[in-house]
């Protein structure tokens, strides 16, 4: 176990559903410098199951109630896409850091609105983009901003299986479930196109910008066959470099994620896994002066608990933001507003003209 920290962020967990039961209550159990203070649910029954799994000090049933009490110091929204923007201005608002599940929001809109209550509060908001911190991609992307010099190109892809939840299910408890939860109005998944690019090209995106920087323009193509649906995204970034995306909903085949990036002075290759394996990812880089390569371990893979604990430095510590903060949300936002545009004009188009939603 994680040895716990004299002061430690008091954490309380909006939303009691399968991401916070697989991914976020653990990870302020275990995390070293932050405690669960308090779970918020609007279903009673599952407001008394993770209480009585979790221990927190406190249970609400009512989000303000939770916002004010003053002991409370950051809220980690864990709830469906559409509150991720209004339960995190709401905590802001009240002063409270936030940790907002990824996507920030379904608009550039709605992103920029949340950026501009951050920045009238004055508090930390990071975005979950866990992936960053991933210990085996924390030395790649090291090794790029530190020596590889300049980037030549960047290919990426992420592809989930059919056979995902066949391996999920293996691993990962039953969610607790109930029939009193909230839920968004309209179905998130009656736009395949749109939920399939919040879901998993969110993370593509964030990722391929966490090594290259900011990507300017894209150019798109969709291929829908059989069920599966296929980007293959043309990538402009601001450095100069190139890159080329792979999203696919759902490959015939195993979970595959990765990327191979091209430098001056040398190359990362990396293999990523299904996130709820908690397994870093297998990273080579190599360097071309020594001609030799080296793969970091990265035996800490609960990227969940990282990210919490590296919010919780910030906080407790001023130590500068390791995650994703609300401007690298927005970004995000706009990259798959740009591919979502280019895919019906088949032309190339530029992040800073984009508006509107995925």
């Amino acid at each position: 176990m994680i040895k716990k920290q004299d002061r430690r962020l008091r954490v309380g967990v909006l939303g009691c559903g399968p991401i916070a039961q697989f991914a976020h209550l653990e990870s302020c159990v275990k995390a070293g410098n932050a405690d669960l203070y308090a779970i918020c649910d609007a279903a009673p029954d599952l407001l008394a199951r993770m209480g009585a799994t979790y221990e927190p000090q406190k249970m609400y049933s009512d989000y303000e109630a939770m916002l004010a009490d003053p002991e409370l110091e950051a809220v980690i929204v864990a709830t469906s896409d559409a509150y991720h923007v209004p339960m995190s201005i709401r905590a802001l608002n009240a002063g409270k850091h936030v940790l907002c599940e990824k996507p920030i929001g379904t608009s550039v809109e709605e992103g920029e609105a949340l950026a501009e209550a951050v920045r009238r509060s004055g508090k930390i908001l990071q975005v979950g983009h866990m992936k960053r911190f991933d210990p085996a991609l924390e030395a790649a992307r090291d090794f790029v901003r530190d020596e590889i010099g300049e980037v030549l190109a960047l290919k990426a892809w992420y592809c989930d299986s059919t056979h995902r939840y066949t391996n999920t299910d293996a691993v990962q408890p039953l969610p607790v479930t109930s029939r009193l939860a909230r839920k968004p109005a309209g179905n998130p998944k009656a736009d395949l196109r749109q939920y399939f690019m919040l879901a998993h090209g969110s993370h593509l995106v964030d990722t391929a910008r966490f090594l290259c920087g900011d990507i300017v323009a894209v150019r798109a193509r969709l291929n829908e066959k059989f069920g599966a649906y296929c980007w293959f995204v043309e990538t402009e970034f601001a450095s100069g470099a190139l890159g080329h995306l792979d999203l696919t909903v759902a490959v015939r085949m195993d979970w595959h994620e990765g990327f191979q990036l091209y430098g001056e002075n040398g190359s990362v290759i990396a293999r990523t896994f299904n996130p709820w394996y908690f397994r870093a990812s297998e990273v080579e880089i190599f360097h071309e002066k020594t001609a030799t390569a080296h793969k970091p371990l990265g035996a800490d893979g609960h990227f969940f608990r990282r990210q919490l604990e590296g919010l919780a430095d910030t906080v407790l510590n001023g130590t500068p933001m390791r995650g994703a903060n609300v401007e690298d949300g927005i970004a995000s936002i706009r990259a798959m507003v740009a591919i979502a545009r280019s895919v019906v004009s088949g032309e190339r188009v530029e992040l800073a003209s984009v508006s509107g939603a995925v």
